[in-house]
């Protein structure tokens, strides 16, 4: 693989967990430094699932997914660990599979051994990356079991930088955050996003997030893109019903959009 190159493709997805396919067709572009993409839909129409096809979590029943042109299925162990160190993904779950009794100290240096074996160690410490994050150091010597949903959340993406991916695919990053923290956090991923040129692709059913995050936005429904467009156009003009429905759960969002048109 090149790391020139960095772009993570998928082409003509079908993919679901029941004998109906959620996903029926979709394809979609990744690459570094590209400018930030969305896909957002109501709960259930298969945003995860799409996002596990990406990282090859899951495999789709039809069409293809690459990376630098090399199949993401078919990646050996050391090509497949430089992709998950290139590419990271962040879901809203946390740390599903570790172990709770495990410290973050251990957690991040164990991820920071990784990334030097694949030749992506940023050079940054442990208190380093928690601060990317707004984890005071006081974190590392506590137990995942004991930290919050916020906690975990925030946890999980300042490890997921910790590599300095050249793609980032984030699903749901701020369900767990109160409001401050969402500001916070969503302004910190904006800025060092463009600052290290990180490929992001973001799953949400929050067009107010993906307003603060991404330049264009696909909304998912029936199995495939029905529209695109930028966040301000689908929150202030949406055209289709499942655009409508995800608007309308933002009111004031629109009212502000509407007021800077005025």
């Amino acid at each position: 693989m090149s790391s020139k190159q960095s772009v993570l493709s998928a082409s003509g997805i079908v993919a679901g967990y029941t004998s109906r396919p959620s996903i029926n067709g979709v394809s979609v572009e990744l690459s570094k430094g590209a400018p930030a993409l969305g896909i957002t839909g109501a709960s259930g129409v298969g945003k995860t699932t799409l996002a596990n096809v990406l990282y090859g979590q899951l495999k789709p029943a039809a069409g293809r997914v690459t990376f630098d042109g090399a199949a993401v299925s078919k990646l050996r162990l050391g090509a497949k660990k430089r992709f998950q160190t290139t590419v990271r993904k962040v879901g809203q779950n946390g740390f599903f599979g570790l172990d709770g009794e495990s410290t973050v100290r251990r957690v991040v240096e164990d991820d920071l051994k990784a990334a030097r074996k694949a030749g992506r160690a940023s050079g940054e410490s442990v208190e380093q990356i928690l601060d990317t994050m707004f984890l005071e150091p006081r974190f590392l010597d506590r137990r995942l079991r004991t930290l919050s949903g916020g906690e975990r959340q925030r946890l999980t993406l300042a490890l997921a930088l910790s590599t300095r991916p050249e793609i980032l695919i984030l699903d749901e990053p701020t369900t767990a955050l109160d409001p401050t923290l969402k500001d916070k956090v969503s302004a910190r991923l904006r800025d060092l996003i463009a600052e290290r040129e990180i490929g992001l692709l973001v799953f949400s059913h929050d067009l107010d997030l993906l307003a603060r995050l991404c330049a264009q936005v696909h909304v998912l429904a029936e199995g495939t893109f029905v529209e695109t467009g930028t966040p301000r156009d689908l929150l202030v003009s949406p055209q289709h019903p499942a655009t409508r429905d995800i608007a309308e759960a933002y009111p004031e969002a629109v009212r502000a959009l509407r007021a800077v048109q005025e």
